[in-house]
């Protein structure tokens, strides 16, 4: 209002608030209780003192609403689903199909996604050295097998064809 205070107290527009959702068929979360100077982490569903939980300026209290333990794990089955369209139960069948470990090296174990950057589409998953690689590769194969051969020891050395025009080993 003009004065800056509400018409209604707080306790009676949240309720009203309520029953509207309900009423238009959403699902409305119930307020979690907890002690003073505790948050109720809505993972794994626990009181908490808020010094254990990071700092979050966008909430209200200036306090993330899951603990530190859960935090990291939460932001990276949220990224992982937000960027690959994959759950952590399908993440994990993804890397236990591999035996969990990288399908290059066969050495480290899986924990970054790999995706083809033209398609989108999910190769499988790499350790981090592999998947910087294939990146860095920018997924050209051509470009991986002159990295391979070389490594290999094949000396490639391109044969002047024409003024300017290289012809590369096969």
């Amino acid at each position: 209002m003009s004065d800056g205070l509400q018409a209604y107290r707080r306790e009676c527009s949240a309720e009203y608030r309520r029953l509207r959702q309900e009423a238009k068929g959403k699902r409305v979360r119930e307020k979690a209780q907890a002690p003073p100077g505790h948050k109720r982490c809505p993972q794994c569903e626990e009181a908490k003192p808020r010094s254990a939980r990071e700092r979050d300026t966008s909430s209200s209290d200036g306090r993330a609403s899951h603990c530190r333990e859960r935090g990291p794990e939460r932001t990276r089955a949220s990224c992982v689903q937000r960027k690959y369209g994959l759950t952590p139960t399908e993440l994990d069948a993804l890397a236990a199909g591999q035996q969990g470990v990288c399908r290059i090296c066969l050495a480290a174990p899986a924990a970054h996604v790999d995706h083809g950057h033209g398609t989108g589409r999910v190769r499988g998953v790499l350790c981090f050295s592999c998947n910087a690689a294939s990146g860095q590769f920018k997924d050209r194969a051509d470009a991986i097998r002159r990295a391979a051969a070389y490594l290999e020891g094949n000396v490639w050395k391109p044969t002047l064809v024409a003024p300017g025009v290289y012809q590369l080993p096969s």
